[in-house]
């Protein structure tokens, strides 16, 4: 009897296992993937993130149809994405896409809130306004600190390029390494040369190449050196002379701008000082003189 029970017990585990296999076999795989290999999973969530980052970037790229915009409009907005680095087809739709999508979540915040119940209309005029100029305030900052960072980065750039032309290499190779080399340190001069790189290399003259760098920039430290270099190539003068001395100038320019900050900071702390630390002062140091001096006109006149 206990023989049988056994077997029978036996038998069926292995069907139960053999039915597992069957219908659960691609829930097992994954578990033992999972298990073997997390990095698959990993990458399973970061994909689906990915493709939820493209589907939200979708939506924005078809409310960009709502505005009204001329060509004129579009070409100035499409110069200034430009400059701060966004060169994709999707940026123009994904930044007027924003300028609808921003105002209507303000609205909505409003809404759900009840912000400003006393003065609702004016206060969703506001958020409209408001929420269509916000993408203009954010390209404005991304403008100005992919500006800072190129202006920044240059003298490490032109040592670099120094090296490499000294070292034997030709300008366009020099450039094509520097913007290779620096990439991690320097990411947005860099992306702005291998840009460079890529025009010579289809054909366009150096001279192009780079008054088409400093106009992408607007950076006064890019024109001069796109006037050094192109200068140089004419007369035929030393490329690493006259880099180095460019960036030896640059150097000093910054050293210049730094001293002269420094020396406003005297006066704009003129205006902390009269308002925010004097007060304080008089009170702690009258303050208990006064108190003194009323306590005793209290006295002579309680008499």
């Amino acid at each position: 009897m206990g023989f049988a029970l056994f077997a029978f017990l036996v038998i069926f585990v292995l069907i139960a296992s053999g039915g597992l296999l069957l219908f659960y076999r691609e829930d097992l795989l994954l578990r033992i993937s999972s298990v073997i290999a997390p990095r698959q999973k990993q990458e399973g969530l970061l994909n689906t993130i990915k493709q939820t980052g493209f589907s939200i970037g979708g939506v924005v790229e078809h409310l960009e149809r709502v505005l009204p915009k001329s060509q004129a409009e579009v070409s100035v907005v499409q110069q200034r994405l430009i400059r701060a680095g966004y060169r994709s087809d999707s940026a123009l739709k994904i930044f007027y896409g924003a300028k609808v999508l921003v105002p209507l979540t303000l609205c909505a915040l409003i809404l759900v809130t009840g912000v400003g119940a006393s003065t609702s209309f004016f206060t969703y005029i506001a958020a409209l306004g408001l929420g269509y100029l916000l993408p203009d305030f954010w390209l404005g900052r991304e403008i100005t600190k992919r500006k800072r960072n190129i202006r920044l980065g240059m003298p490490d750039v032109l040592d670099l390029m120094v090296i490499c032309i000294e070292a034997g290499l030709s300008q366009d190779q020099a450039t094509a390494r520097t913007a290779e080399e620096l990439r991690q340190a320097q990411p947005d001069i860099c992306d702005e040369l291998g840009l460079v790189v890529l025009e010579q290399r289809a054909g366009r003259p150096r001279t192009d190449a780079w008054t088409h760098f400093a106009e992408r920039t607007e950076e006064d430290n890019v024109r001069s050196l796109a006037s050094v270099l192109i200068q140089s190539e004419q007369f035929g003068t030393s490329i690493a002379k006259t880099l180095r001395i460019h960036s030896d100038a640059m150097r000093t320019k910054r050293r210049q701008l730094v001293e002269e900050q420094a020396a406003k900071t005297t006066i704009k702390m003129v205006f902390p000082l009269v308002f925010f630390i004097f007060p304080s002062l008089f009170l702690v140091t009258l303050g208990p003189a006064a108190i003194v001096m009323a306590e005793s006109f209290q006295k002579y006149f309680s008499q």
